[in-house]
């Protein structure tokens, strides 16, 4: 018996030294790896080939005038026509999902991975969080328009603006800090309550500290999305209008707005080429904008993980 164990595992072992010497060759591996291959170098192309057509259209405005682009109001004129409005109404729509978004979304997941138990309502409630992360932008758009203009009668306002964009990245939030959450070892738990730590100092001590790079990363990204989004926002009030801060903050929450992508949306309808031109010029502010938010997500993810 000992031998034929023996003669199986010389068997086994040539065998496997006769594929690391390059034997016979898995076709099917070779097929669907070329296949994978493919597939991402055409994603690559078609994206690289996207990104050359917007900067060479917008290369002569942003040589040409890159600062009187970025610090001029809009204007019907395209010589004289930036984009001011368009970046100070998208920073104050981010702002306001940040502070609306953020807290209820980590509290939230907190709450659904460190206090709730493991019933059916709330794996209803975790189900149901991520369907709503894959509603269309535009869905949300009707929402604010029903809910927040219409029935808390905000009007078509900057504040209605920014809490719909809040409703449209919470689930985005929940779930990635709930992934973050998930992933902190039970054995970290486990110690803090061994020493005689309360359920919230464990939490507030030893968990999230150690979740904080997913938590930054999922809420950064959720950021970003909100600062890019159009749909929602030409549904309960935005325009391509002029925007400025001279009637005061809280003024400026109850009015009319514009933003970045807003500004996009409405020059791209212009049958004009110089308006193409500041299209292009604007998509790619927007592009630098988001790729710093995620520089940014990376960084802090990379701190923190060096931290903790």
């Amino acid at each position: 018996m000992a031998g034929s164990v023996t003669r199986a595992d010389l068997s086994t072992t040539e065998a496997v030294a006769r594929r690391l010497r390059g034997g016979s060759t898995d076709w099917r591996g070779v097929v669907l790896e070329g296949a994978l291959l493919l597939s991402l170098l055409i994603s690559l192309g078609v994206l690289l080939l996207l990104l050359t057509d917007i900067v060479a259209t917008a290369l002569p405005v942003l040589t040409d005038r890159p600062v009187e682009f970025l610090t001029s109001p809009m204007s019907a004129r395209a010589e004289r026509a930036g984009i001011v409005q368009g970046l100070l109404g998208s920073l104050l729509i981010t702002v306001l999902v940040a502070a609306a978004a953020i807290p209820i979304g980590v509290g939230a997941a907190v709450y659904l991975e460190e206090y709730a138990s493991d019933t059916g309502l709330s794996r209803f409630i975790r189900t149901n969080i991520r369907n709503l992360a894959g509603v269309p932008a535009i869905v949300y758009g009707l929402l604010g328009l029903a809910v927040f203009v219409t029935v808390f009668g905000m009007g078509r306002s900057l504040f209605a603006g920014g809490l719909t964009l809040a409703v449209l990245v919470l689930p985005i939030v929940v779930i990635t800090t709930s992934e973050a959450l998930r992933a902190v070892p039970t054995t970290i738990r486990e110690a803090a309550f061994g020493v005689g730590a309360t359920r919230w100092e464990t939490i507030r001590s030893h968990v999230l500290p150690y979740a904080a790079p997913g938590i930054f990363t999922g809420t950064i990204l959720a950021l970003a999305r909100a600062f890019g989004e159009t749909a929602p926002l030409l549904m309960v009030g935005a325009i391509a209008g002029t925007f400025s801060l001279a009637g005061g903050l809280l003024d400026q929450l109850g009015s009319r707005y514009t933003t970045l992508p807003t500004v996009i949306f409405n020059w791209a309808g212009y049958p004009q080429e110089a308006f193409r031109a500041l299209t292009a010029a604007a998509i790619a502010v927007l592009l630098l904008v988001i790729l710093l938010v995620n520089a940014a997500a990376i960084y802090l993810r990379n701190r923190y993980d060096r931290r903790w």
